[in-house]
Order: C-alpha cells, then structure tokens, then sequence
C-alpha cells in the first residue's frame, strides 16, 4: 500500500483540523495512509498541555484551543504545514519513534542545502544554533496520526515574541529565508512529504 502526498495550497485552520478528525474517524484497516501539504491564515493554537499558559501579548491573532500534543504555538502564512495521517501500527512505529523519523526528514532538507540542524529528544521539533526552525505536535487515536509539523519558510516571525512557543520562554524562532532563496512552500511541502514517505515505505 502506497502513501498518498495531496498539496492543499492555503486553507482554513479549523476546517482542516475537522477534516483530519472525519478522516481519522473513519479509518478502517485498509484505509491508504495521506500526507497533507498547506499553509494557514494567521492563527495561535494551543495544544493539551496548557499547563502555565499565558494569553498572547497581542490580541489581534485569535487563540484556538486544538487536541494535538504540546502548548501554544503560531501558524501563518509563509509557513509550510505538512499533516501525516498515518496507522503507526502499519509501520511498527511509537510515537517517539515517528516524531524522531518527521525531524530526521527535515534535518535531511536542510542538509541537503548545507544548512547543519539538529533536533531534540527533551524539545520536539527542528533547531538551527538553538533557534526552532521546525514544531511538532501530533495527536494519535486508534494508532493513526493527525496534526504534524510546521516549518517556517518566508513568514512574519513576528507573532510568535507574544508568545512563549511550544512553552518555552525566550526560544527565538527563525526561517529558511535566512539561509536560502529556495523559498517554495509547495515545492519544500513535498520534498519533505516525498522524504517521510520513503522513511515510512522502507520500514515495511
């Protein structure tokens, strides 16, 4: 069984999220695995652990509170949102085990570019000299994956100093832009959708 990679250009937060739960919901075991590229309009999203959370500094970008892993972070145009709705059971896969696998494609892009990252197991997600270039947050129900990664690419960085990202107070964000031109989101969105793909066809 094959992975189907589907670009979706830009779309609405919620809606999305929505069509990620129906598509979870109504898995069965035969149900072809899809990997899903977009971008989304100017959004905070606070994800479960919302222990010690503080409101945004700035109130003009409104707060959603969503049922991935994680604490609050920003999404907006300019960064690249890959949504992997994968049966981890299909690929013999853990949570870590997956999360370890969706940073090593993206360490493996920007390598490919000369651009040296590394992740962390203390702090998901993909660092460029200690500033967070790629986040992580998944939810996983009946052993299949919704939600994923964001990346930023050519974006306003911003919205995200009104915020503690992914809980964690001064971490500076950074974005492609700053190492390269190659500044495709459609183009990275599936260079890296191609590349977790591959991972998870070779496991098998």
């Amino acid at each position: 069984m094959s992975i189907d990679v589907k670009y979706l250009g830009i779309t609405p937060y919620e809606s999305t999220w929505n069509k990620m739960i129906i598509f979870t919901s109504n898995r069965v075991d035969s149900t072809q695995d899809e990997i899903w590229i977009t971008e989304h309009e100017a959004i905070y999203t606070l994800g479960l652990n919302r222990k010690d959370f503080k409101k945004p500094l700035r109130s003009d970008i409104s707060v959603l509170p969503v049922d991935r892993g994680g604490k609050i972070t920003y999404h907006g145009r300019g960064q690249l949102i890959i949504y992997p709705l994968i049966d981890l059971k299909r690929y013999q896969l853990t949570i870590r085990s997956f999360v370890t696998l969706i940073e090593k494609s993206i360490v493996n892009f920007l390598s490919r570019r000369d651009i040296k990252a590394n992740a962390k197991i203390e702090a998901p997600g993909v660092y460029i000299e200690n500033k967070k270039i790629a986040s992580l947050g998944l939810r996983i129900k009946n052993h299949a994956s919704y939600h994923g990664l964001s990346m930023n690419i050519d974006m306003d960085l911003s919205p995200f100093e009104a915020i503690d990202p992914c809980g964690f107070k001064n971490l500076q964000m950074t974005q492609l832009k700053t190492f390269t031109n190659d500044v495709s989101i459609e183009a990275i969105g599936f260079e890296i959708a191609n590349d977790i793909k591959h991972q998870l066809l070779n496991l098998k």
